[in-house]
């Protein structure tokens, strides 16, 4: 892939599961696989359901936190089987492999999977810029872990295929950037000033903060800002700080 996709796990419950994602990358030429605290690894269960992909498990990176997992991603991705009360850029496999597909090698992309029985939180959603959902049968519509990265893998690399052999192919946004997008710990730094600054102005209240906060998140995550427009941002919050203080 020209892109450097990550495949995130978060809290993974059955280690063969693990094993069983790790196949499935393999199966598409991904191997970069990152583990926020799984319940049980490495383990004996997660070597077999590898089947020869065991390089991927060796060379897995265990993180305590998503926050920290995606932390160097310019573009985060969260699965989600079913719709939240915010509604958010959502996807299905195809459409995120042409978002993917012709971004430079140097960008980073993080695709991040929750929990066997629950999926991901609000609250890991609202880190992503997309969700991605893929579109089973509303009847059966229940997929294995590792059957969900299979899927998700396939239609990235197949975008991969098509832009080897196509070099019309042009980022989402039409041209090449002239800065680095910012990533997700930028980001997530530009939040946390935005949400103090809110509150020092009195237009966020914290005892009830509705959702101001991930409706900023979505609008921001939306635009793909990149590193200097992020500390343009993080610059108009801090003035915006100063001028409420009282003058001496």
């Amino acid at each position: 892939m020209s892109v450097s996709i990550r495949i995130v796990l978060v809290n993974t419950t059955h280690p063969g599961n693990i094993g069983g994602v790790a196949r499935a990358m393999k199966n598409m030429n991904f191997d970069e696989l990152h583990l926020v605290a799984p319940k049980k690894f490495p383990h004996v269960n997660a070597d077999a359901r590898a089947s020869g992909a065991t390089d991927l498990l060796e060379n897995a990176v265990v993180h305590e936190t998503l926050e920290e997992a995606i932390a160097d991603c310019q573009i985060v991705v969260g699965t989600s089987a079913r719709g939240r009360h915010i509604p958010w850029p959502v996807v299905d496999p195809r459409e995120l492999a042409s978002i993917v597909g012709p971004l430079s090698a140097e960008k980073k992309v993080a695709v991040v999977f929750g929990r066997e029985d629950r999926g991901l939180t609000n609250e890991e959603l609202h880190l992503c810029h997309y969700h991605v959902h893929i579109p089973s049968n509303p009847d059966f519509s229940s997929l294995n872990l590792a059957a969900a990265v299979q899927v998700i893998t396939y239609e990235l690399r197949m975008a991969d295929l098509y832009a080897e052999n196509n070099e019309e192919v042009k980022p989402q946004w039409g041209t090449d950037w002239d800065i680095d997008l910012a990533d997700s710990a930028d980001l997530e730094r530009l939040f946390t000033h935005m949400e103090e600054a809110l509150v020092d102005i009195d237009f966020l209240d914290p005892e009830n903060p509705r959702q101001l906060m991930p409706r900023l998140r979505r609008l921001y995550l939306r635009a793909l800002p990149d590193k200097v427009e992020v500390n343009v941002l993080r610059g108009i919050l801090t003035a915006t700080q100063k001028a409420q203080k009282p003058k001496d």
